[in-house]
């Protein structure tokens, strides 16, 4: 296969330790309010743990040699566009992939083809170099939007998963969001016609009433889990053929009060949208089922991350168990959740402004070693950071972990510049 470089420049990032945070962090990529990295993904290499590979918007990928501790900025390039929503995944042969958006035509929003399929773009084993790219999804007029992807340990199968709009934005009550799958079993060259999974329609304003969020994870026997939100409620389906078939009837694993659209002061859109993961580790939580998100049951001053696990294959729910342990009235929002499969310790990375009365933010991270029921929280930013919703900040932060290793990646917009960080942390 032929890869294409595109190199642009070696990111000059410093360690940093201060009294506020109890690891070094490293400023990954930083710009202007208008050009600045946001929405960032993170993957570390399932070869080599000091390989590790970020992507954040619209098409800056990373890649660092040494743990994070620096890294080299590329500007992904691909013949079907390059349209944000980037998602990172670490391959069990050492392999990376980059999912994203597409526009094929390079006008964006100018052109009626943006948002026309899903691109997959795989890379070497040090994610320096990039291929072309497949993709998945491609169906007439129609807009694919927000995806996400895993791995199969076991097989390799890439699995994934996303929203499709009969048209973007449309008003029209006909027009419907939908849940789509597909697969490829060649390593990403090719792509399964994708099928629908949910079993109610959204409408397409991208709102609460839309269905999104979702996000796959796989059983240790091959199993496949997917959760989103729509209307206030976190929905979940599953399969047990590799994704041909899925459950009829959708399983409502909690309410979700104020929707996965939530107003959060100084952020012009709030993402309190699922992360569905699966313990594959020979502890004790294997192949129990967890799903993170956001919301407001407590108020809408009082945002709250909520993790809620099923030990049957999905079947069954506990209550959701609250990730935060902060006592106050304030917003814990943008979670992601991730499980070290070398351990089963569950690991989430949110914003935080238990210490505030305003929109000043800190970023916590939580760790669990007991499947999910209890949680120690810990600032690991050095400073708070004040965004302002004039700014997009983007809809997601991201977390991986493996043999112990831990790799939070988050935004901050400070003195007009966006910039992604993550921390060094061993576990």
């Amino acid at each position: 296969m032929k890869y294409i470089l595109f190199f642009l420049a070696v990111v000059s990032c410093s360690l940093r330790l201060t009294a506020q945070s109890p690891y070094p962090l490293v400023k990954i990529d930083e710009g202007d309010e208008f050009r600045g990295p946001e929405e960032p993904s993170i993957a570390i290499s399932r070869k080599d743990t000091s390989i590790v590979v970020a992507g954040a918007n619209i098409k800056k990928v990373y890649a660092s040699q040494n743990g994070g501790r620096s890294w080299e900025k590329q500007q992904l390039e691909s013949q079907y566009g390059v349209w944000g929503d980037p998602c990172v995944v670490a391959a069990p042969n050492g392999r990376f992939y980059f999912f994203h958006l597409s526009d094929p035509t390079g006008k964006n929003w100018a052109s009626d083809e943006i948002l026309d399929r899903i691109v997959c773009q795989q890379s070497n084993k040090k994610g320096t170099k990039w291929s072309k790219g497949s993709y998945a999804g491609l169906n007439g007029a129609k807009d694919q939007d927000k995806e996400w992807a895993v791995i199969d340990p076991n097989t390799g199968t890439i699995y994934v998963t996303w929203t499709q709009f009969d048209k973007y934005d449309s008003k029209k009550p006909e027009d419907k969001s939908n849940i789509l799958f597909s697969k490829s079993t060649n390593k990403g060259r090719s792509w399964s016609t994708p099928v629908r999974i949910n079993e109610f329609s959204g409408d397409c304003l991208d709102d609460d009433k839309t269905v999104e969020g979702a996000v796959p994870a796989v059983g240790p026997n091959g199993e496949l889990y997917v959760a989103w939100s729509y209307d206030e409620k976190i929905y979940f389906d599953y399969s047990l053929d590799g994704g041909e078939t899925w459950q009829e009837k959708d399983i409502v694993i909690s309410v979700q009060p104020g929707g996965w659209n939530q107003n959060i002061p100084g952020i012009n859109r709030t993402n309190g949208m699922p992360v569905t993961i699966c313990d594959l580790s020979e502890g004790l939580n294997k192949g129990t089922v967890y799903v993170n998100w956001t919301d407001q049951r407590k108020g809408t001053n009082n945002t709250d991350v909520w993790v809620a696990k099923s030990t049957d294959g999905g079947k069954s729910w506990s209550q959701p168990i609250r990730v935060n342990d902060d006592e106050t009235e304030t917003h814990q929002f943008l979670t992601w959740m991730t499980v070290d499969q070398t351990t089963g310790n569950l690991y989430a990375v949110f914003y935080d402004r238990r210490a505030y009365v305003d929109a000043q933010t800190d970023v916590y991270l939580a760790t669990s070693t007991d499947g999910g029921e209890t949680w120690v929280n810990e600032k690991i930013s050095a400073q708070p950071f004040k965004p302002v919703s004039s700014v997009f900040f983007g809809d997601y932060n991201n977390i991986d972990a493996y043999q112990g290793m831990v790799r939070p990646v988050w935004t901050e917009y400070r003195d007009g510049k966006l910039s992604i960080w993550t921390a060094i942390i061993q576990k």
